[in-house]
């Protein structure tokens, strides 16, 4: 089945440098080669603001415009029986995309999220405002009556017993901050857990997220990995996995069948001097469009 790549240079920081620059970059260092790839060009992102609305979120208005434009290329990509590969920007992504796979058909949708973080801040305890905090807490339904009525017209929730979050490993950080991890609705398993096992852990999560062979998305953040394997990310944190951990869980959890489409975020061009690491990702990402286009 054909993978419609879709850049996506977004900030939720509010700016146009970092993640935003992601998609160019990694085009640049070969991603887009491989021949069932079809390349859909960048989701327009209107200029930016750092601004922080009264609902604790940055540059809001503009988030939920590009979030809506992202569900109708989605949406589009789906309808065509392809599969889309969005490469952000940031998280936050993940919103359109889930939205536009229900507008298609693709229900009840499932989501195994593969993230150092767990990203369910509350809007107004994050520490940074950025969306990127905060995406699975709205897919999960959580203080989206807080939000503006653009944003929250762009977020569809899930059923958080098709969600399953692997590689997390900041539960300390939201302990000390005071927030709950979403541990209690939904399985995070840490980056620990998961190393003990790739392929067993996302097999198991897998089989709750498709709850016998529904529909459903890959989400890759790539703050997962150690800074040993990638430093080019902007919250850098201890622990985390290996290139080859990360390919274990896209083949076991794509090879499985059902993946309707992937997201892959957080590479930031301008913490890789020299761009070291551009090609690194962009070969992975090129792995896991390969698995996309085989699966069944």
């Amino acid at each position: 089945m054909t993978v419609e790549l879709i850049g996506v240079p977004m900030n939720s920081s509010g700016t146009t440098d970092g993640v935003a620059r992601a998609p160019a970059t990694l085009r640049a260092a070969g991603l887009g080669g491989h021949p069932t790839v079809v390349d859909g060009g960048d989701i327009p992102v209107d200029p930016p603001t750092t601004t922080r609305g009264p609902d604790g979120v940055i540059d809001g208005p503009n988030l939920a415009r590009t979030l809506g434009r992202i569900r109708d290329r989605v949406t589009a990509a789906r309808s065509a029986g392809r599969r889309p590969l969005l490469v952000g920007g940031d998280c936050p992504i993940l919103l359109g995309a889930v939205a536009g796979c229900q507008d298609a058909g693709d229900t009840p949708l499932g989501l195994l999220f593969v993230d150092g973080h767990e990203d369910a801040w509350p809007a107004r305890a994050s520490t940074t405002g950025e969306a990127a905090d905060m995406e699975i807490g709205w897919l999960l339904g959580r203080g989206l009556d807080d939000l503006g009525a653009d944003l929250r017209a762009v977020i569809m929730p899930m059923d958080a017993g098709r969600i399953a979050l692997l590689g997390p490993r900041d539960r300390a950080e939201l302990d000390e901050a005071g927030v709950a991890s979403i541990g209690d609705v939904v399985p995070v398993l840490d980056d620990a857990t998961v190393r003990a096992d790739p392929a067993d852990v996302t097999a198991w999560a897998l089989a709750g997220v498709r709850s016998g062979a529904g529909p459903w998305w890959l989400h890759v953040d790539l703050d997962v990995l150690s800074t040993a394997a990638l430093p080019a990310v902007d919250y850098l944190q201890p622990g985390g996995l290996s290139w080859d951990e990360l390919d274990a869980i896209v083949a076991t959890s794509i090879g499985a069948g059902g993946c309707v489409g992937a997201s892959v975020t957080i590479y930031n061009p301008d913490l890789d001097p020299g761009l070291a690491h551009a090609p690194i990702v962009a070969r992975a990402i090129a792995r896991l469009a390969a698995s996309l286009d085989a699966a069944p």
